[in-house]
């Protein structure tokens, strides 16, 4: 395994790697590296805390676990390293998510887990992007352009909103 990883992306299942992704997308964006796999809070429990308790010695500075339905992932991580750990609730077959959301937010006391929104797996590549940039200056340089790029984007789609209206914005 590779000793320069530094995000450690896992998932409860491979259905959920359709979402799982967009974490993997962003951190190459930002020249992050990182590793992905499948491990189950649930399935592989041995395989979880084996991944975690591991997880500083491979070289990851934080890890991000998405799991639906129960999404016991995130915490179960949580409770055996010291690392950062960031949860994505992913939208399973009932309850629109909701159920995952619940469960990965509501950890008990001394068991942090940082959520984000539901399948907001880019908004959970994008907060270990912060995560380490608090101690890589090219990385928090990189948070900058990335965050005028957008400010920048938003004007011009006002400026044309206003230019032509909304219903020719529309029909654009």
């Amino acid at each position: 395994m590779k000793k320069d990883i530094k995000v450690g992306i896992i998932m409860g299942s491979d259905s959920d790697l359709e979402i799982m992704k967009d974490s993997a997308i962003i951190l190459e964006e930002f020249g992050v590296s990182y590793e992905m796999t499948v491990v189950s809070a649930h399935r592989s429990p041995d395989l979880a805390h084996k991944y975690a308790t591991n997880a500083i010695n491979e070289g990851n500075k934080v890890l991000i676990a998405g799991a639906g339905g129960a999404a016991h992932l995130a915490g179960v991580i949580a409770s055996f390293t010291t690392l950062p750990v960031i949860g994505i609730p992913v939208k399973a077959k009932t309850l629109d998510g909701l159920d995952s959301l619940l469960s990965t937010v509501q950890m008990p006391p001394g068991i942090p887990v940082a959520t984000v929104g539901i399948n907001a797996a880019k908004n959970a590549g994008l907060l270990a992007i912060q995560i380490l940039a608090i101690s890589d200056k090219d990385l928090e340089n990189k948070l900058v352009i990335y965050k005028k790029k957008m400010a920048d984007e938003v004007e011009v789609k006002g400026k044309k909103l206003l230019e032509i209206g909304f219903k020719k914005y529309l029909e654009k």
